[in-house]
């Protein structure tokens, strides 16, 4: 039975704490959408997302009065636009591209997802296509989001997919100079994504999930943070296991707020629910950091020696409260390092305290990766395929996600700031230590096998 105490304590992370449920999106499979012509395969995605995702946005409002419980993004994931492309040509990219923007919007959609090339073992036409267009199509469209997913533990790591998707990165930062390459951050590659993350940009429909899903993204570092501080005023004298405990039961009454709203949304739509991620993923508001929460335990300086520790420390926290929560806890669940999204860390990284390779070590134990990177904007593809090819093989062997999001900014140096606004924030453009010398390794290609943990049948 849920006790007055409990109830108390959730209002107060409602209304104190930045406690909100970060993002429902819904999955929608729209591979019976493929029409010989591709205006009539454009518009069967118009015509399925309108019927299916049409009352998502009201629902939602609905429930924010109902709760109390803001839903700040309703956002989409739709399976791999890949497949629709195959046997297709390359404007057929922008012509889908288009049409899922111009559906999120007539939905009142904040973001859209799925176009997604998963290439970890092999790249088909399409895939090649899909990655190739991806400078027109983020630079041409406002919502729409891509992902690719180079490596496995299972099959190992594509490194000529990899060399690929790092010319497109520079290209697609190129094509929205404008903006300080914002298209860039549109786009996350990955190594064993997952399949029902709800979290943007690299939410997909996978080939496991239901015709139509709802998953719930629930965020609260604030409340986390502030639980941490509270401990602390009650013990001073207080451990580090005596931290883990109390963010594992903070987690757990956050995981129970998110799965009740996502139940709650799937059932007014007739719709399966999915799975609640509770990802502790920040913004650049002060009090809703990540970095916060480090800070409470006692890292006063992100990137100081223990700041790895810290991080593995509330992540491993955060998944055992939530699976304790729940029984449909999925995406990626843990705690995400997002640089520019969050002023903690955005300003360890502009003191210097923290720099691209101490958050590498950081992300062998977060539950993503390398996230909202600013790069100098003469950064060559070389560079960013070893930076991609580290943090796959962090994945890889270690049997978890991890993702690189980099953003080169045209005409930007080291140092320099750059403001993209709202959820995406700001940040300062870093370099890495060793920038030259892993060129003719990068340039091979190729794949790099499997490890010997793929062997686990």
């Amino acid at each position: 039975m849920i006790g007055k105490s409990e109830v108390m304590t959730t209002l107060r992370m409602m209304q104190e704490e930045n406690l909100d449920v970060r993002t429902v999106t819904m999955g929608i499979n729209l591979n019976d959408c493929r029409r010989d012509d591709i205006a009539e395969t454009a518009r069967a995605i118009k015509e399925k997302i309108a019927q299916r995702c049409g009352r998502l946005v009201a629902v939602c409002d609905d429930l924010n009065v109902e709760y109390g419980l803001q839903i700040v993004n309703k956002r989409l994931a739709v399976s791999p636009v890949s497949i629709l492309l195959e046997g297709r040509q390359k404007e057929d990219a922008l012509e889908i591209a288009k049409a899922l923007d111009s559906a999120a919007e007539s939905v009142g959609i904040d973001l859209i997802g799925g176009f997604s090339a998963l290439v970890h073992k092999g790249m088909t036409p399409a895939e090649r296509m899909l990655i190739e267009s991806l400078p027109e199509v983020l630079s041409s469209t406002q919502r729409v989001c891509a992902s690719v997913n180079v490596g496995t533990t299972k099959a190992g790591m594509n490194v000529d997919a990899i060399n690929l998707v790092s010319k497109a990165i520079l290209d697609i930062a190129e094509a929205t100079s404008d903006n300080s390459g914002f298209g860039a951050a549109k786009i996350v590659v990955f190594a064993n994504i997952p399949e029902d993350s709800p979290f943007m940009a690299g939410a997909y429909l996978g080939a496991g999930e239901p015709e139509c899903v709802i998953n719930v993204g629930v965020s609260g570092p604030g409340v986390v943070a502030r639980a941490v501080e509270r401990l602390k005023l009650e013990n001073p004298d207080c451990t580090l296991d005596d931290i883990a405990e109390e963010v594992k039961h903070t987690a757990f009454r956050v995981t129970r707020a998110g799965e009740l709203i996502g139940r709650e949304v799937a059932k007014r739509l007739s719709v399966v629910f999915g799975v609640v991620d509770l990802s502790l993923a920040p913004t650049p508001r002060v009090g809703d950091s990540v970095g916060e929460i480090y800070q409470a335990m006692g890292i006063k300086r992100l990137g100081a020696p223990g700041t790895t520790a810290a991080v593995a420390l509330l992540n491993d926290a955060v998944k055992k409260g939530g699976a304790f929560a729940s029984s449909s806890v999925g995406g990626l669940s843990g705690a995400f390092i997002p640089v520019m999204e969050d002023h903690a860390l955005s300003a360890a990284v502009e003191n210097g305290d923290l720099t691209i390779e101490k958050l590498e070590a950081m992300t062998a134990v977060c539950s993503v990766g390398l996230d909202m990177i600013l790069m100098p904007g003469d950064i060559r593809p070389e560079l960013i395929s070893g930076i991609i090819m580290d943090e796959a093989a962090i994945g890889i062997i270690n049997r978890k996600t991890t993702a690189v999001r980099i953003i080169p900014v045209p005409g930007g140096k080291v140092g320099d700031k750059v403001d993209f606004g709202g959820l995406f924030g700001s940040g300062t453009i870093v370099q890495v230590n060793c920038p030259g010398g892993a060129e003719e390794f990068v340039r091979r290609g190729g794949r790099i096998p499997a490890p010997l943990q793929s062997l686990g049948n």
